[in-house]
């Protein structure tokens, strides 16, 4: 907390808003570097998911219509999406264990911008979400997957993947900043996370779904990205599908930061 205890001292023409997010930044990066295993734990689902998953189901991709050989290959940008997923919705916990602290209420002391310290914060689930995203095709390629897409089709993959990940990590800060318990974030995100997932593309071909489960996975957020990724690592790119896509994950976060920040003024206001 000591990086936190330094914000508070700092004097108006040293908090602009690069310097506090940066500070923001260092403080929960240092955090996450001491509880590193919460990140190596997230890594063990999608080994799972790639390794046992994509060996148990594998004759799927023999389905007439399915659309791929091999279930691997299709399987890895649905687990790298997924991983960015299931890391993002736990980022509100570090509020939450903030305002039970006390540590908030310093914070609101800070003369800060408010979005500097929701930014500072996301950009280091960020960053871990990359390294996790650049571990999952690794994973993915070890078991059997294979990228025709290229460097540009990787690069792709992981910017749909950080997209994504802003959507989630920002909407599990609005949620903690305005539920303000654990338990209310955990149960929150299980109903997120399920519908989420499989009323998505990412472990099935759409063209196999249910006409229910096809009609809402057009307008899942983890669908576009899946599809995004998809179709760079197959390099077989639509252009047109890729910047419309992405533009509408990049609306989506930038509305879901607003939120996120409108709910940390909210919480302001109650204290």
């Amino acid at each position: 907390m000591s990086t936190l205890a330094a914000i508070g001292t700092y004097e108006a023409h040293d908090t602009s808003w690069p310097v506090a997010a940066g500070q923001i930044f260092r403080r929960w990066g240092l955090n996450n570097i001491r509880e590193s295993w919460g990140v190596a734990i997230g890594l063990m689902q999608p080994i799972v998911w790639i390794l046992l998953f994509g060996q148990v189901f594998k004759s799927i991709g023999s389905i007439p219509g399915f659309g791929s050989d091999s279930y691997i290959t299709f399987l890895t940008p649905g687990v790298l999406m997924m991983t960015v997923l299931y890391s993002g919705v736990w980022a509100g916990t570090g509020y939450i264990e903030d305002i039970d602290n006390g540590v908030m209420n310093q914070l609101l002391t800070a003369p800060i911008s408010r979005s500097a310290v929701i930014a500072g914060q996301l950009a280091v689930q960020l960053v871990i979400g990359l390294v996790q995203s650049g571990l999952v095709l690794g994973i993915g390629f070890l078991g059997g997957a294979r990228y025709p897409g290229g460097l540009s089709g990787i690069v792709l993959a992981l910017g749909a993947a950080t997209v994504l990940a802003t959507i989630f990590c920002a909407g599990s800060v609005a949620i903690a900043l305005t539920a303000r318990s654990q338990i209310a974030l955990i149960g929150l995100s299980q109903m997120i996370i399920l519908p989420a997932t499989f009323l998505s593309s990412g472990m099935m071909s759409p063209s196999l779904m249910p006409g229910w489960v096809q009609g809402i996975s057009k307008f899942n957020p983890v669908s576009w990205a899946v599809d995004i990724g998809r179709s760079g690592l197959a390099d077989r790119v639509d252009a047109g599908f890729v910047a419309a896509h992405l533009g509408y994950l990049t609306v989506l976060a930038a509305l879901v930061f607003w939120w996120a920040v409108s709910a940390f003024r909210g919480y302001q206001r109650t204290q």
